[in-house]
């Protein structure tokens, strides 16, 4: 019983950022209205962002980053709020054009792409995990859900 709750609370919470998300691409890209800048508004929404880890940082009072640490990772492993940054601009962008389905429909289709390619390959140091057929359907289920939000 104790893993069907973990299980529950788990899935409420993946659906709560799933809401969050939503939310996050509406707000910006009315902000993006307002400011006639989808970068500015991405940079605004990045400050909160940043703003909010720091209250988690705080109120979870995780230690300090060691000098260790920072030195044994690698370069490449910082450049993920370059990713962050494109696809909240382009959300950004999208959102107004396309509708909030049809662009959350279209990032998880791309997501779940890569995660496919991601996992047979091992890309970044993922463990390995085989295309198999019920995955390839999976994904294709999605695009075909793309297809009919545009419907």
């Amino acid at each position: 019983m104790p893993e069907l709750i973990q299980l529950i609370a788990f899935s409420l919470l993946g659906i709560g950022a799933g809401v969050s998300f939503v939310t996050q691409q509406a707000l910006n890209a009315n902000l993006r209205g307002c400011l006639g800048s989808a970068p500015w508004a991405a940079f605004i929404s990045y400050s909160g962002g940043v703003i909010t880890m720091v209250a988690v940082l705080l109120a979870t009072r995780a230690p300090w980053l060691s000098a260790s640490s920072v030195a044994k990772s690698s370069w490449w492993l910082w450049c993920g709020g370059f990713f962050g940054a494109i696809y909240i601009v382009v959300a950004i962008v999208l959102l107004p054009r396309l509708g909030a389905a049809t662009v959350v429909a279209l990032i998880v289709s791309g997501q779940m792409l890569a995660s496919l390619v991601f996992d047979r390959f091992g890309f970044l140091g993922l463990e390995r995990h085989p295309i198999s057929l019920p995955r390839l359907a999976g994904a294709a289920l999605l695009i075909a859900g793309v297809v009919l939000i545009q419907i």
